[in-house]
């Protein structure tokens, strides 16, 4: 996977993590820095450790599923970008607001889930997994920072756009795969 991609890639997954930080910047006061700190430590690292979950799992069974790499690959980032785009559109979500170290761990699993698949398509697609992790974790700290921040600012600004954007992501990702 060239490195666009993998930018792209770590850019997509780590909106889950940006818009549940904004959540939590809209409602929680006090301790900006502290709960943004920690908020971006527990989703970053999560997102950086799932794929290599993904990437070991499948290096094991690799020989089996090699010749179909490129069509899994494809489906995995086509139903992850149109899963992004429809849980955009679904106003019935709950973000758990509360960072007790529970709920921090809870939320970096949730927000990387979808990172444990990319996994797969990084070990499908051959690709430096220490790079790709390095880049997901780094990018998924930083958006998940500036997201509390933001949600601090702005009060009453929408998600929907931001998640949309990185299910469009993903289904250009999955195209892209093909060729």
């Amino acid at each position: 996977m060239s490195l666009v991609s993998l930018v792209l890639l770590a850019i997509a997954l780590s909106v889950d993590a940006c818009v549940v930080s904004f959540a939590h910047g809209l409602v929680l006061e006090g301790k900006k820095f502290k709960n943004a700190l920690l908020l971006a430590l527990f989703t970053g690292f999560f997102q950086a450790f799932m794929p290599l979950i993904g990437y070991y799992i499948t290096q094991s069974m690799l020989k089996y599923v090699e010749p179909f790499g490129k069509w899994l690959v494809f489906a995995i980032f086509m139903y992850l970008g149109i899963k992004f785009i429809q849980e955009s559109f679904n106003e019935d979500r709950e973000v758990p607001l509360c960072l007790s170290l529970r709920c921090l761990f809870f939320i970096g699993i949730a927000t990387s889930i979808d990172a444990l698949a990319s996994g797969v398509t990084l070990s499908l697609t051959s690709t430096n997994i220490f790079k790709a992790v390095f880049l997901i974790g780094t990018t998924t700290f930083l958006f998940a920072f500036v997201g509390y921040w933001s949600g601090c600012c702005m009060k009453k600004l929408s998600t929907k756009v931001l998640e949309v954007m990185a299910g469009l992501i993903l289904v250009f990702l999955s195209v892209k795969s093909l060729f």
